[in-house]
């Protein structure tokens, strides 16, 4: 398998290569150069495996070169061990769609799904290198503690995460800053989710920082992320083959979604992949209108959606334009200069045949949340409620999925002023409300966080 850039169709990579390297040199993300699409017959098999049978036949079609039959078979293996659930993810039955709760691994998001693999991939790359890779991390709340889960402790490598200061849950940040490791450094920055990601985005596109701190990203612009959240979509999807389905995704950064997009790409018969976005819409504009354009974001209820820069859709405008990577490039300056760009109706009905959206505000949501926990005595997460009130608004006749992507108890505040009912906090994380936090916090400026991770990387 070749790697290519966006932005950039003549770079060719293996997978160890864009695995370390995150981001592409020019800015643009890693893609793959062509999709394994499955047979009829094909997915009939499939679905009579396991979840990791499952995995170790869809990721194989990425990292045969570098990963192989039984040491992919054994990081696969390793990474799932420490699920609650025999199968990595759980199905439910909730009137007449089916939740899919992801939220079954150590730091109780869907997040643990690709980054437990992630981090022992480091390790089976790492055995012949004696040099320090330092991974850098932006989260919005969940994808921070599901890197330190995966990368703590991790010889060789260190791991910075950076968090929006104050916009997170409490329980999003006590399961990043609780953790004692040596390896592990938390930044608290003064700014929103999108400010974090520009910074991270900006050390990937300076060469030579990058190079001095060997850097290295586990966000959902590293293509293993993306692979990884392949298997869930054919695991639950291969449970419907009799019909056509629908999958209902609470998304702000666009790569759980656009994994259910390259899913159907490889064959699995999706019908529909509704974007749930809160009140930070840009992705429900774009699928609309053809407008991207980010706004100002706002502090939301459903705080690991509150993004206006959407990375991952850079992917899809690569299909969507016609895999013309200078087109790509050329609308991604004029968002750098001009704060945005419009797609034509050609692009946009592209965009249509595969995907919808819509917009759930905080007074829906909380509603949600209520209807939900009084119908069917169930409590879900605010971003769940967000996916689930837009299958609502686009229900039909296909089987429509809903991905559940976090334990209530991380936003117990919000289900518990919603539901009156506060979430059980697992017994597993429970000693983290105990527990002393150790973070910086920093300004909202490049040079200042660059110097903070120099001077913890000296040894480079």
């Amino acid at each position: 398998m070749e790697y290519i850039s966006t932005r950039n169709k003549n770079l060719q990579l293996g997978f160890k290569e864009i695995f370390l390297q995150g981001l592409a040199p020019d800015g643009g993300l890693f893609i793959s150069k062509n999709i394994k699409k499955y047979s009829n017959n094909e997915l009939n098999k499939m679905a009579k495996l396991n979840y990791i049978d499952l995995a170790k036949e869809i990721v194989s079609n990425f990292c045969e070169k570098d990963l192989h039959g039984k040491e992919l078979e054994d990081i696969i293996k390793k990474s799932y061990s420490n699920f609650s659930v025999k199968n990595v993810v759980n199905i439910k039955k909730i009137g007449k769609f089916s939740l899919v709760e992801l939220f079954h691994g150590p730091t109780l998001a869907f997040k643990d799904i690709a980054m437990q693999p992630i981090g022992n991939i480091y390790d089976e790359f790492n055995k012949s290198n004696n040099k320090k890779i330092n991974v850098i991390v932006a989260t919005s709340g969940d994808t921070g503690s599901a890197a330190i889960s995966a990368l703590n402790g991790k010889a060789n490598l260190n791991v910075f995460v950076l968090h929006p200061d104050k916009k997170i849950s409490n329980i999003q940040r006590r399961l990043m800053t609780t953790v004692e490791s040596k390896n592990v450094f938390n930044i608290a920055l003064k700014g929103n989710f999108d400010d974090c990601q520009k910074i991270v985005k900006d050390m990937f596109i300076d060469q030579e920082f990058r190079k001095k701190i060997n850097m290295s990203g586990v966000n959902s612009i590293n293509w293993a992320r993306i692979i990884f959240q392949i298997v869930y979509y054919f695991f639950v999807g291969l449970k419907f083959l009799n019909k056509p389905i629908n999958f209902s995704v609470p998304t702000g950064n666009f790569g759980d979604v656009y994994s259910g997009y390259v899913s159907k790409k490889m064959g699995l018969p999706i019908k529909k992949l509704i974007v749930a976005t809160n009140e930070n819409d840009i992705l429900s504009r774009v699928i609309n209108s053809g407008q991207y354009k980010p706004t100002k974001t706002k502090p939301s209820i459903s705080p690991s959606m509150d993004i206006q820069v959407a990375s991952n859709f850079e992917r899809l405008l690569y299909d969507v334009v016609g895999q013309d990577d200078n087109k790509v490039k050329l609308l991604m300056d004029k968002l750098k200069n001009e704060g945005g760009y419009s797609l034509n109706k050609e692009e946009l009905n592209k965009i249509k045949s595969d995907f919808c959206s819509s917009t759930v505000s905080d007074e829906l949501t909380k509603q949600t949340l209520k209807n939900v926990y009084e119908q069917y005595q169930l409590l879900i997460d605010p971003h769940t409620a967000t996916a689930f009130k837009a299958a609502e608004l686009n229900s039909s006749d296909e089987e429509m999925l809903i991905l559940s992507t976090a334990h209530p108890c991380k936003f117990s505040e919000t289900v518990h002023q919603a539901t009156g009912i506060e979430p059980k906090i697992p017994e597993n994380i429970k000693n983290i409300l105990n527990k002393k936090e150790s973070y910086i916090t920093l300004d909202n400026n490049l040079g200042a966080i660059k110097n903070y991770i120099l001077e913890r990387t000296k040894e480079i």
